[in-house]
């Protein structure tokens, strides 16, 4: 055989060994159900969306994915739990991932988003909502009386370095206001909050305000975007940018998250599974429909870059206001 030949054929060899290989990562099958941590309490939209994203991975891997929710420190406790896991690829994790990109930067738990496989869901808006038994009908009312009265309008979030508390905070510096934070184990509990009267305000996501905006006992001000946002069954909300020019906000992705290190296998099943059954199947994409979202079916390089500018946005915000323990551009977060 000529040398030409048996380079063709040793060529062709490492080529079927490589689809061999690809196609064993992509037979990975879970042999005990997989802990799905969801570092929040029960209702919240991280939870919403992960046990939606949940019952797809079921149904694909023919194995239970079993949430468990673990609130505390504002998503740290759970967050961590499945950090220090072992790397055997059955320790999962979900939430925003602003929050994960941002822990080190507060203080709360030493990981970065490179850390992390990243398999994406939807990104979800924050929404300016209040009590609909206060006197604020406009959101030129409430940033009026925030300015009237410093530290004095109360608005509920699900924490520090949670989604509703960093719209606030966006707000609070655009708009050069003050207000008095009340914290909660979750959005849901803080949209509650809210809903009875025990705050005026809350900025948490609009998948947890949409039942209650719809029901009209929360009234929604604006969004926290340049974007206007329509629910269904309600109508169309402003965005903050109407009434603070210029304001913008990055796009807020929410997921699942995997610690880097599990078996390759592992990783390669669940890149398979987002190219395929989640990025071309209806469930999540319904969710988002549904509840004032938008689906994503991102992962890998593509999410490590999507999410990116929100976790810079939100690490220099804390920096500039004083409450960063660590500064970002240490940790590789520059400025945007």
């Amino acid at each position: 055989m000529t040398t030409s030949g048996l380079l063709s054929r040793s060529l062709l060899a490492a080529g079927l060994l490589s689809i061999a290989a690809s196609g064993a990562f992509a037979q990975w099958k879970p042999t005990r159900p997989i802990t799905l941590i969801v570092p929040w309490a029960a209702g919240g939209s991280t939870d919403q969306v992960t046990r939606v994203a949940a019952a797809e991975i079921e149904k694909a891997l023919g194995q239970k994915v079993v949430v468990m929710n673990q609130p505390g420190a504002s998503g740290s406790v759970g967050t961590k739990n499945a950090l220090e896991a072992a790397k055997d690829g059955y320790t999962w994790t979900a939430g925003a991932a602003k929050d994960l990109g941002t822990y080190k930067v507060l203080g709360m738990l030493d990981t970065s988003i490179q850390d992390w496989n990243l398999y994406l869901t939807v990104a979800h808006v924050s929404v300016v909502g209040v009590n609909a038994d206060t006197p604020y009908k406009t959101m030129p009312e409430l940033l009026a009386a925030m300015k009237a009265k410093p530290n004095s309008v109360s608005v509920a979030t699900a924490g520090v370095n949670s989604s509703g508390h960093s719209a606030i905070e966006a707000i609070a510096r655009a708009t050069g206001t003050t207000y008095k934070h009340v914290t909660y184990d979750g959005g849901n509990p803080a949209v509650v909050s809210t809903l009875s009267g025990e705050t005026q305000v809350t900025t948490q996501l609009a998948a947890e305000q949409t039942d209650m905006i719809r029901a009209k006992r929360i009234r929604p001000l604006a969004v926290v975007s340049d974007k206007p946002l329509t629910i269904e069954g309600y109508g169309t909300i402003p965005p903050l940018s109407q009434f603070v020019p210029g304001f913008k906000d990055p796009i807020n992705y929410f997921g699942i998250f995997v610690p880097k290190g599990v078996p390759a296998e592992v990783k390669q099943t669940l890149d398979n599974l987002w190219n395929s059954q989640i990025a071309k199947g209806d469930a999540l994409k319904k969710y988002a429909e549904s509840r004032g979202a938008m689906f994503s079916g991102a992962y890998g390089d593509e999410a490590q870059k999507a999410v990116m500018p929100a976790i810079q946005s939100y690490a220099w915000v804390q920096q500039e206001a004083g409450k960063a323990k660590v500064s970002p551009d240490t940790i590789g977060i520059p400025k945007p």
